[in-house]
């Protein structure tokens, strides 16, 4: 359970449910905080695409664990991507954070993502936005509602209906036509249209 000024999300749902649910929050990290503007949801075991999907082994194990723990892996050998762990307990389910829009660009942002010519490039994307604000496997099963955790979730007021769009994941091999993205319709920080 997830719980700020009044806004309350109970993390143990589905991940298709915390996706929409997450837009607008805070995520920070120890470079800085950004406003989560796109999310992809991970069914766990059922979902192809998921990493769930292939069971539990060390890499997967933060996925098992209880709702509200940072699952963080890496990607291509050099990116690593953050994901909120959703749904019950054994379960796999997880959302991935595919972007932010900083709440303010820090030196250690700007720092981090060097070859980001435009503002919108620091965080548009999974990989970027955890170069951004300094999240590595370091951070791997870190409990996400810790008010002191280095990184933490921080609810915010959801956006309305129909400033959500709705869309398929992108980057896969398996269930490509799954539905299970959103963002924010205006938002110029959203990874892909």
């Amino acid at each position: 359970m997830l719980r700020h000024d009044g806004v309350v999300i109970d993390l143990g749902q589905h991940s298709t449910v915390v996706a929409r649910a997450l837009l607008g929050s805070i995520l920070h990290g120890p470079n800085g905080s950004g406003r989560v503007v796109e999310t992809e949801a991970y069914g766990g075991a059922e979902d192809p695409a998921s990493h769930a999907a292939r069971g539990l082994t060390p890499r997967t194990e933060p996925m098992f664990g209880p709702a509200g723990i940072l699952y963080v892996y890496l990607i291509y050998g050099m990116y690593h991507c953050a994901n909120v762990v959703t749904g019950p307990e054994g379960d796999g389910q997880a959302v991935l954070i595919r972007a932010i829009e900083p709440v303010k660009i820090t030196e250690s942002m700007r720092a981090a993502r060097p070859k980001a010519r435009r503002d919108v490039d620091i965080a548009n994307g999974p990989g970027k936005l955890c170069q951004a604000l300094g999240i590595d496997r370091t951070h791997d099963g870190l409990d996400l509602a810790k008010p002191r955790s280095r990184v933490r979730l921080e609810l915010a007021k959801p956006p309305p209906k129909n400033a959500i769009v709705q869309a398929t994941r992108i980057g896969l091999s398996v269930a490509q036509d799954t539905p299970w993205r959103w963002y924010l319709q205006d938002s110029a920080w959203v990874s892909k249209r």
